[in-house]
């Protein structure tokens, strides 16, 4: 061309090659070419490595499966990092290979914290790197068993020109980690970030790419830490696993309903144990209730733990169906301990807490409620129910005030009396007997 037309030198323009896009590495991955029946696919069981908390295997499904990839997300400083460090701890101890890969933590973060967990042996090693490609590199050398990358929004690849957590580098890095966990039979942890709604960050094909996600939820002020799975291939979902946070680490709850109501008030009105369902395990909760006569023309309502317009539609059938005047009180209802539950299995608890609160009477302390509340007052049948009966009489409860549909379906318990009701006026009436 001669003249240079930006710095107007002559004779300056080098031939370069141009460089071609790299294609992707061969890690294996076969997908048969031939269509197969049913019948010919090999059915045989996946193999499952115990991550040594019982907890944790529940939500997975019995234990980490080879070549999964797995996604934890959860708030900040909620404990991620932390559980899988002691995931890592506990792999190790049994002599499996560990790779725990940090994009947002020096090596000197890390051993601070681990200095507080106690020791630390067998082949664990430690990485700080973000490049996608070194740690492709990292792994192919190492050849761990099992690899942690904290976090997935920091990871990034040198052929995408958007920067880490963008929507590109995170689809695109999870699909080469993804390749290889399927390729080299790895299992993958990802940590992921959440937004302020509280899902992952970043796209949505992220949660269908992986085969099992994790949620780590629980309250700042609150010692217990809840992992829930929504997602597991593997496995069921919305199971939960209940841990506690100490100074040392994380440390499992075995009996969470036990846990939930520790310091429950003996002989207070408004208060009522009601049993919920999380994926196949009871747990029993205590909901509180405070009604009290409203100082404005417009009553005030409050739900915490439950959903809010549950609670309005509720005490509207109370209003209706049973002839109390909730329309001129303020009403408070909270799930103790913080727990989130949705579950309509705990209506007739809200409503018997509610009614135990506007009344100024208390229900007896050795009783539990559940049951699903509909429109025109009635009580519907919940599922499992025999679960929650016998979760309630290992607890030591007297008393179980359940929907007759239910009792009509369950066998005879010893140690236990079962009281059946089949609308809100004949739960009401056994409060009314307990005054």
């Amino acid at each position: 061309m001669g003249q240079c037309p930006a710095c107007k030198q002559w004779n300056t323009f080098i031939e370069e090659p141009v460089m071609k896009k790299k294609a992707a590495k061969d890690f294996g991955i076969r997908l048969s070419a031939v269509p197969l029946r049913l019948s010919e696919v090999s059915d045989t069981h996946e193999v499952r490595v115990s991550t040594g908390f019982e907890e944790l295997d529940r939500v997975l499904g019995g234990g980490i499966v080879q070549g999964s990839l797995i996604l934890v997300g959860g708030d900040p400083g909620i404990g991620k990092s932390t559980l899988l460090l002691q995931v890592c701890r506990n792999l190790a101890s049994h002599g499996n290979k560990i790779l725990y890969i940090s994009g947002e933590e020096s090596l000197r973060q890390i051993k601070l914290r681990a200095n507080r967990m106690g020791e630390f042996s067998g082949e664990l090693f430690f990485l700080c790197e973000t490049n996608l490609d070194r740690i492709e590199t990292a792994i192919d050398e190492c050849k761990p068993k099992i690899v942690i990358i904290d976090s997935i929004q920091t990871i990034y690849r040198d052929d995408i020109s958007s920067a880490p957590g963008s929507v590109s580098q995170v689809r695109e890095s999870t699909n080469a980690l993804m390749q290889i966990a399927k390729g080299q039979g790895i299992s993958i942890f990802l940590v992921g970030h959440v937004t302020k709604e509280g899902v992952v960050a970043g796209p949505r094909v992220l949660e269908h790419m992986v085969d099992t996600v994790l949620y780590f939820e629980g309250e700042r002020n609150a010692s217990y830490r809840v992992l829930r799975g929504v997602k597991n291939r593997f496995g069921s979902t919305n199971e939960i696993g209940v841990f506690e946070m100490r100074e040392n680490g994380l440390a499992e709850v075995k009996n969470p309903s036990e846990f939930m109501l520790n310091g429950r008030p003996e002989g207070a009105s408004g208060s009522v144990v009601a049993c919920s369902i999380e994926g196949t395990r009871p747990l029993l909760l205590e909901i509180q209730a405070l009604v009290c006569r409203t100082a404005f023309g417009m009553p005030r309502r409050t739900a915490a733990g439950t959903d809010y317009n549950r609670v309005n539609l509720l005490m509207a059938v109370l209003e209706k169906r049973a002839g109390f005047h909730l329309s001129e009180c303020d009403a408070y209802v909270n799930i103790a301990g913080g727990m989130k539950v949705n579950e309509p299995a705990l209506d007739l608890g809200i409503v018997m807490a509610i009614i135990s609160g506007y009344k100024d009477v208390f229900i007896d302390d050795k009783t539990i409620v559940f049951g699903e509340v509909g429109l025109l007052g009635e009580v519907r049948g919940v599922n499992l129910a025999e679960q929650r009966v016998n979760e309630a009489k290992k607890l030591g409860f007297e008393t179980c005030i359940l929907p007759k549909v239910n009792l009509a379906n369950l066998k005879k318990m010893e140690g236990i009396r079962l009281l059946g009701v089949s609308n809100v006026r004949e739960a009401i009436q056994l409060l009314q007997r307990t005054e």
